[in-house]
């Protein structure tokens, strides 16, 4: 698992772990990976932690290899990883501002990363007669905003990705699909404005924010033999924000009253 020594990567290696799995905790935070890893073990979970660039292709062989090493095989991967650091989307905005550096970090890790992640687990799955790749999206690769073009542009790659390897490798019982998560309550999350927060909530049809632990079922859910017959699809866990009109969440109680009448 990319990215997973914090926010939704962390949740979702120790669900995976709860549930029995063998975990490679993989993160460019070396440091923080080791420690998500440690916490497993100590609840009597398998894990092992691997410091891994996604945007290095020899870095993304190695992290895959481990699980090998580790545990055998490779089963799943979990593609997650995405550059929010503050100075990264802190000024990812309009196409007007946006420099080629930033534009090009957001996709290599993103983007590139999810490619060469996806690159080398199908090899050693082919092996296993089948495997599930998941694919962390976004609803910003979705839909306009007036902000994060680079980041919703390489949200948007993953989302196709996600269906072409699917459409390549579905023969072989290799499974690919994407979560395309809401605003999730992690630690850049829970930095934001309260007026952006809430006017996040005034727009979702439930109301009560979402947390990597949402992320993370569906990912286990994905990764089981319960989704075997499900792939090449885009999962949006976002608290319904983009299964409505735009004018519903909004005029909820303006509409009631109409309907009333």
């Amino acid at each position: 698992m990319t990215g997973s020594a914090s926010g939704i990567g962390d949740a979702t290696a120790k669900t995976f772990a709860s549930l029995g799995a063998s975990v490679v905790v993989a993160d460019l935070n070396g440091a923080g990976a080791q420690k998500v890893a440690e916490e497993i073990t100590a609840k009597g979970g398998s894990a092992v932690s691997c410091r891994a660039d996604v945007r290095d292709e020899e870095q993304v062989h190695a992290m895959v290899m481990a699980a090998v090493q580790a545990f055998g095989g490779l089963d799943v991967l979990h593609n997650n990883a995405a550059n929010m650091s503050a100075e990264i989307i802190g000024n990812d905005r309009d196409v007007e501002t946006m420099t080629v550096e930033r534009w090009d970090e957001t996709h290599a890790v993103a983007l590139r990363g999810a490619m060469l992640g996806c690159k080398h687990a199908v090899p050693l799955m082919r092996q296993r007669g089948g495997g599930s790749i998941i694919n962390t999206a976004s609803t910003s690769g979705q839909t306009g905003e007036l902000i994060r073009a680079a980041y919703g542009a390489a949200k948007a790659g993953v989302i196709n990705l996600t269906r072409s390897v699917a459409t390549s490798y579905g023969h072989e019982n290799i499974r690919c699909n994407a979560i395309a998560p809401g605003l999730i309550m992690t630690a850049p999350s829970i930095a934001l404005d309260e007026d952006y927060l809430d006017r996040s909530r005034r727009n979702r049809l439930i109301k009560r924010d979402g947390t990597p632990e949402d992320i993370a079922a569906m990912a286990a859910f994905l990764a089981s033999d319960a989704s075997g017959y499900v792939t090449g699809q885009v999962f949006n866990v976002d608290g319904g924000y983009l299964a409505h009109h735009p004018m519903y969440a909004g005029n909820l109680d303006l509409m009631l009253a109409d309907a009333e009448r």
